[in-house]
């Protein structure tokens, strides 16, 4: 597996606890007001409408105990980044919402607010250590809790291009069970019980009290509230920017927050969705976590094309399938919408679970795409869209055929036909799949296959290993020119190739 100079910022840490390989196995976003895609989407644009005011979550540095938890399989080390980290209490009063009418397929959601309950939850923030290196971008990422632990997704597959901007990431442990622990309700992870940041660490985090998913759509928007007031989470550094991101679970919150809550906060500047399912989060009762098996979440809904704030949705092609089914939810691209769908890519995949890939007994190599690679790509695009009104690269959707329910288009090989595709796709020495072996587990049908193709089948593609890598070198600069993956990775889209498999 490339390793992306992973070894110069990121160190393997399994021993922190079981839940970090947990949470990867469920695997499972903000905006404000905007201009018309011509122009910079700005607060200070001629056409944006006022923030509204509201409520500030109030931050208390957090120490002790065992220091910061992340149920993330890999550590992300920011020695000589120029980084710095540092956890919070993010305390207040949060409100929930009551919809109004259905919650409509169109995601032309109507909120109201509901009740309301005191909170203490637990927002980290990495930001550059001096004023002169910050873009000007927080990336604030809704943590996934779907293994039953926080886990910082997002920042796993972007914080090289975070580090390399100038950004600051701030994750918000944004649900119950993340926090206070409980019974895992994702397809992955039922039957399971959390002990949450409380029970994990109560030196630590015994204060904290998240009192239920219905309360975390607005918890989100006050940390970026405070995120947007500097200070105490910021220091010096002057936001401008307010980026929302969220993966799988998460990416089911941010189409609810986008479809009901954006358009009352505008609190975000832009939302980066990455692997939604076909559905949204739902709205949970006061003391209840949400459960993605729930109608909301399992009902064909888009993002509401009334949007003021740009979105960009990437999805891979293992998500379009069960179990998330997102293919329920495409939608047409738009001046405030993009869907990037990338073939040959799985919804976890080598990269996301790092040294425990050998330990999840699928009975097949699992995927080994470069999706993260494509996920930067993404985010730069993202904020580019949102700073300087540049549309992002439209996309070919993946091709599926007329079946019911669609299966994926495979070439003679089993290669997905259409879509953003990666050079191991267009030059390739494995079959890279969102379909998985065969092995029944939800877990493993999260994780795709890479299946090597026959000696014979090499041969007939490449008559030399001069041309093989003629061809991929070829195919990387094509897909950086297109605008699917950054000129800043093809040291790392030129680390999958594999000339020593040509004979």
């Amino acid at each position: 597996m490339p390793s992306e100079n992973v070894a110069r910022r990121r160190k393997f840490s399994p021993g922190r606890h079981v839940s970090a390989f947990a949470c990867v196995l469920g695997i499972a976003i903000f905006g404000s007001a905007c201009s018309d895609g011509s122009e910079p989407i700005s607060e200070t644009s001629p056409t944006a409408q006022p923030r509204p005011a509201g409520p500030v979550a109030d931050l208390h540095e957090l120490s002790g105990g065992n220091g910061v938890s992340m149920g993330s399989p890999t550590k992300v080390d920011l020695t000589g980044t120029g980084y710095v980290e540092n956890e919070y209490a993010a305390s207040g009063t949060a409100t929930s919402y009551d919809p109004q009418g259905a919650l409509a397929p169109d995601g032309r959601w109507t909120f109201q607010p509901g009740s309301t309950a005191a909170y203490s939850t637990r927002v980290l923030v990495r930001r550059p250590a001096a004023t002169t290196a910050f873009s000007g971008t927080v990336v604030v990422e809704w943590l996934n809790v779907s293994g039953g632990s926080d886990s910082d997704v997002v920042w796993s597959s972007t914080h090289e291009e975070i580090v390399r901007r100038g950004d600051a990431w701030v994750g918000v442990s944004a649900q119950r069970i993340g926090v206070m622990g409980g019974p895992v309700l994702t397809p992955t992870g039922r039957g399971n019980t959390s002990t949450g940041l409380v029970g994990a660490d109560p030196a630590r985090y015994g204060s904290l009290n998240q009192p239920g998913d219905g309360y975390s759509f607005d918890i989100f928007t006050q940390a970026a509230r405070a995120v947007r007031a500097s200070g105490v989470a910021m220091g010096d550094l002057k936001p401008r920017r307010v980026l929302a991101a969220g993966q799988s679970q998460s990416a089911y919150a941010l189409v609810t927050y986008l479809n009901g809550v954006q358009p009352l906060t505008r609190e975000f500047d832009g939302f980066l969705v990455h692997s939604r399912g076909i559905g949204g989060l739902p709205l949970a009762a006061p003391g209840q976590p949400a459960d993605i098996a729930d109608d909301t979440a399992t009902s064909p809904t888009i993002i509401r094309t009334d949007t003021e704030v740009p979105v960009l949705d990437i999805q891979t092609e293992g998500d379009l399938g069960a179990p998330l089914n997102s293919l329920g939810a495409r939608q047409p691209d738009s001046d405030r919408f993009r869907l990037w769908e990338v073939a040959g890519a799985a919804h976890a995949d080598m990269h996301t679970v790092g040294p425990f890939a050998d330990a999840l007994g699928c009975s097949v190599k699992i995927n080994n795409a470069p999706m993260h690679v494509v996920v930067k790509a993404a985010l730069n695009a993202l904020e580019k869209w949102v700073s300087a009104g540049t549309l992002p690269a439209t996309a070919p959707r993946i091709k599926v055929t007329q079946d019911s329910p669609p299966q994926i288009a495979r070439n003679a090989d089993g290669i997905a036909l259409g879509g953003v595709r990666t050079p191991p796709m267009d030059v390739p020495v494995d079959v890279l799949s969102g379909t998985p072996g065969p092995n029944p587990s939800v877990i493993c049908s999260l994780f795709g296959s890479t299946t090597p193709l026959p000696a014979e089948r090499l041969a007939a593609l490449y008559p030399s290993r001069d041309t093989y890598l003629q061809k991929y070198t070829t195919v990387v600069d094509d897909t950086i020119k297109a605008g699917f993956t950054l000129a800043a990775d093809r040291d790392a889209l030129l680390a999958y190739a594999q000339p020593s498999r040509v004979q």
